[in-house]
């Protein structure tokens, strides 16, 4: 195919969700047709699943100026800056009406399976940059089609694939047998269904960040209200200075408030910690779950687990492509060394454009959370800085692709989720962001009753 058809194809987004709907905008203000493939039946279909979580960040700093400018003459009313809104506000009030705005630039229930170079596997080298992709779809009617683009912006996220229990990175042993007694998401308690597995019940949390803390949270406020609920929090590490996170000093102060909401659990008694437990094997005990650690200790039965361990990408619709991936994260190689959690924070991740997120292989590019690999903390306004630096390269203004055009406070934006005791915390002057400057939140704690669970 010559460039001249290349260049009429569109460019495929894979994923609409906050940033995948950001790269579409920003296509669109370029002159260039986007073509947003969702595997769900809706925008914001990941983030719909942890709709009842509060994001840590206010709504001045989850949506994208491309898009709202698309938003506007649809009579969108931005909600306020201030505000913070959970995961399903998020959807609502935002991610589908940008959708809709975008209209049939975006095809719902359409998964993608592959992404080549067309005529071309990995291994041929001929006239491969100048082949267009061919994406290969499978759609919820069993329907296979045959895509071709002129780049690819895969901003599919890692929500469909969370870290196993097992402390290797593979599943424990039993761990995929006992599926009925585990989940791998922060836990909805306003769900009868989904109260009724934990109220009275003794649960599992494995996992040290901060939806392990929300988790941990929730069942407190769950043991003060249901005899006998009870949490365990396996810790892989010993407890030290920084496992619940800074407290009130915390650069993240809603990360330091859910830190201290863990803290309070296991000092009040609803949680009990484990630490230094590296889990091997899950054992089935009667009714009851017993798990296992590589070193032999084996904890009391409980009847649910939580595993929080982190997200991973699905690399394997990306097989044919040839992407540049940093060995330990599986992140871009040069973006690698600039979110590498040993060494990095929230705090110390600068805004990063095309030039981080190049690979080999030409006009492919990894966003958003995927483009974090395993990292476990992604920054939402860093996601959307993303996007426009790589619309700026794909519509050939090198200038503006390389140009820092965001402005971070020290810390940055975080895209995570969090609970908030208080949502309008923002206007009560209660700290200004997931990552804003250090501030003093009140932590209601809670005081176990005579009648609660702890």
């Amino acid at each position: 195919m010559n460039a001249s058809t290349t260049d009429q194809s569109p460019v495929v987004v894979i994923g609409a969700g906050p940033i995948g709907l950001a790269a579409a905008a920003h296509l669109v203000e370029r002159g260039i047709e986007p073509l947003v493939l969702e595997a769900g039946p809706s925008a914001g279909t990941a983030v719909r699943d942890w709709a009842h979580v509060r994001l840590f960040s206010p709504w001045a700093e989850v949506t994208d100026p491309a898009a709202e400018k698309l938003l506007a003459p649809t009579g969108w009313v931005r909600p306020d800056d201030t505000a913070y809104p959970t995961g399903g506000d998020w959807a609502e009030q935002y991610l589908q009406p940008l959708a809709a705005a975008l209209g049939d630039k975006v095809r719902y229930g359409v998964t993608v399976t592959g992404v080549a170079r067309a005529g071309r596997d990995r291994t041929v080298d001929a006239d491969r940059d100048e082949q267009p992709f061919t994406i290969h779809t499978l759609g919820t009617d069993g329907r296979e089609e045959r895509i071709t683009a002129r780049a690819v912006i895969d901003a599919s996220g890692t929500w469909s694939t969370p870290g196993p229990m097992g402390a290797d990175g593979l599943p424990a042993l039993g761990e995929k047998t006992a599926a009925d007694r585990i989940s791998y998401r922060v836990p909805d308690l306003e769900d009868p269904a989904v109260r009724a597995r934990h109220a009275g019940k003794r649960t599992a949390v494995i996992g040290s960040g901060a939806s392990a803390f929300t988790t941990l949270a929730h069942l407190a406020d769950l043991a003060e209200e249901e005899q006998g609920t009870h949490a365990t929090w396996v810790l892989r590490r010993g407890i030290g200075a920084h496992t619940f996170g800074g407290g009130e000093a915390d650069e993240l102060p809603a990360r330091g408030a859910l830190g201290l909401r863990a803290k309070a659990a296991v000092e009040n008694g609803c949680a009990s910690a484990v630490t230094g437990f590296r889990t091997a094997m899950v054992d089935r005990v009667g009714d009851q779950l017993v798990l296992v650690a590589e070193d032999g200790r084996r904890l009391d039965p409980v009847d649910e687990v939580i595993v929080l361990t982190g997200f991973r990408p699905d690399l394997s619709f990306l097989s044919e492509v040839r992407l540049g991936l940093d060995e330990r994260l599986r992140a871009p190689t040069a973006l690698a060394p600039l979110i590498d959690p040993n060494v990095h924070s929230c705090g110390t991740v600068y805004p990063h454009g095309v030039n981080e997120l190049s690979h080999p292989e030409q006009d492919i590019y990894l966003v958003g959370m995927k483009s974090y690999g395993r990292a476990p903390t992604f920054l939402a306004m860093t996601g959307y800085e993303q996007v426009r630096s790589i619309s700026a390269a794909i519509a050939g203004d090198r200038e503006a692709a390389e140009r820092v055009e965001l402005t971070l406070p020290e810390t940055g934006v975080c895209g995570g989720a969090g609970l908030y005791d208080e949502p309008d915390a923002a206007q009560n002057g209660r700290g200004g962001g997931c990552c804003g400057a250090p501030a003093t939140l009140r932590i209601d704690t809670g005081t176990p009753t005579a009648t609660g669970g702890c």
